[in-house]
């Protein structure tokens, strides 16, 4: 390219570092070389000037739908080499049936993979509307279907990259569904005109606050044109799960549900996920969850109820059995289905997490939010029966009822502990000593009578008061 590179396409290279613009560059001349037939004797495919959408589906066909790399293919040919903003001439610079240029696929790189979200606005613009000219405005229903195409071939390079990190698809929830709903809740983020649609600045503010929009687009692209960085470390999706009889399950969860619900934890992707209960390995026996709960550190707990809806919540702390509440605003409620949330602490109360069990005087049961009585969710020690009370919302998380109906069955339950194993813990500095809490439940109840933060359940805390 040297001195004929556009001043545009030289910024944009500008970003890579010295080692990496030699691959930027040259995914132009790969695209050419991955399709066969037309190839002369210098190796270089007759086209020469031009990578046409059949070389991208070459490419990427593996990883991506085809409407998928339609979506890329129309967004490249709209980029404008001589505009500091692809897209913003309103039209494209070439019609799509004579193939992108090798100034607009930098720029289209530069711009999803280096890029700032003004940047990247236009081109999910492009990629969310089906016309060759790019609009000055979508719909969110045309993001919609953009997410799930983008978010499908996520979950398909997590397969054929053998990225599940000990997940196994096939023996988890429904993944065609799990991308629908995350593909709404990302939508849901979106704030349109009073038109419904959506312009450049609002996808902009949009994906500057929906970091997984920026990660997904970088993700698709750096597998699906094999653009190998040495300056970004492949990002990981999926938390590592240990310890799972999957012969004897189908998992609650889809891949793209674990990918909502993993960053939302404060150990977010280093911690395993291991299942301590199951209704459908161990019954429907309160007694037998409340083991699975103690001493295993942070847990997320998910729950179907009769009606089909999925929902549940994230516990930060060892739950103990007591009839005081416990937890801190770490915690939060989430629905699964029929839509994809989380709901977090509000800081109107301190009601996190309540586990109690064979006593007179006080409810026995398993609940998070709200109050006796009437909690965001709550699961009666006659294991099988439940309630999630909120009119309109629960005190401590905000959230509206999480079930069908507000009394609801249970249907199936799941318990995953999601905090560092013990074990893990022994190396980590200031954390060692601590070790004797995870053997002498004594110690431990003492401790927190005390006030004391119990560093050993699994997550980080902040330094205690050694005053306390």
């Amino acid at each position: 390219m040297g001195n004929t590179e556009s001043v545009v396409v030289q910024k944009r290279l500008s970003r890579f570092r010295p080692e990496e613009r030699p691959v930027v560059e040259g995914v132009f001349d790969k695209l050419q070389g991955n399709t066969g037939g037309t190839v002369g004797s210098s190796g270089k495919t007759v086209t020469g000037k031009a990578v046409t959408l059949e070389m991208l589906q070459s490419s990427m066909g593996s990883l991506a739908s085809d409407s998928m790399v339609r979506r890329v293919y129309q967004c490249i040919c709209s980029i404008d080499p001589g505009l500091e903003a692809p897209g913003s001439s309103g039209k494209t610079s070439n019609p799509t049936s004579s193939g992108v240029g090798r100034e607009q696929l930098v720029i289209f790189l530069a711009d999803t993979l280096r890029g700032t979200a003004e940047e990247r606005a236009p081109l999910v613009m492009a990629m969310s509307q089906c016309g060759v000219a790019v609009p000055s405005a979508v719909t969110c229903e045309q993001v919609a279907e953009f997410l799930q195409d983008l978010i499908s071939a996520v979950v398909q390079i997590l397969v054929h990259r053998g990225r599940l990190q000990g997940w196994q698809p096939e023996r988890m929830g429904d993944g065609s569904l799990g991308v629908k709903l995350l593909a709404e809740q990302m939508c849901s983020e979106l704030k349109p005109s009073d038109q419904g649609v959506c312009d450049v600045s609002c996808l902009e503010d949009w994906i500057f606050r929906v970091s997984q929009v920026s990660l997904y687009m970088e993700m698709l692209v750096a597998e699906g044109l094999n653009v190998s960085l040495s300056g970004r470390p492949t990002p990981t999706l999926l938390p590592p799960c240990r310890e799972t009889p999957w012969k004897n399950i189908r998992c609650m969860l889809d891949l793209p549900t674990l990918m909502f619900l993993a960053p939302q934890l404060p150990d977010s992707y280093s911690a395993p996920w291991r299942l301590v209960f199951s209704t459908q390995l161990h019954g429907e026996s309160f007694t037998r969850m409340v083991a699975g709960l103690m001493k295993r550190g942070p847990t997320l707990l998910l729950l179907k109820d009769t009606k089909g809806h999925v929902f549940g919540c994230f516990a930060s702390h060892a739950w103990e059995v007591k009839p005081q509440f416990q937890g801190d605003s770490r915690c939060f409620l989430f629905t699964v289905f029929p839509t994809l949330r989380v709901y977090t602490a509000t800081g109107y109360n301190q009601h996190f997490m309540y586990l109690n069990q064979n006593q007179q005087t006080m409810p026995n049961g398993l609940g998070m939010g709200g109050q006796h009585g009437y909690f965001g969710l709550w699961l009666d020690s006659d294991f099988g029966r439940g309630h999630s009370r909120a009119r309109p919302k629960c005190t401590t998380y905000g959230s509206p009822q999480l079930s069908g109906e507000e009394d609801f069955t249970l249907d199936l339950m799941e318990v995953w502990a999601v905090g560092k194993p013990p074990e893990l813990e022994e190396g980590e500095e200031g954390q060692a000593k601590k070790s004797i809490l995870d053997v002498n439940p004594e110690v431990q109840a003492m401790m927190e009578m005390a006030g004391k933060t119990l560093h050993s359940q699994g997550l980080r805390e902040p330094e205690e008061d050694e005053d306390q």
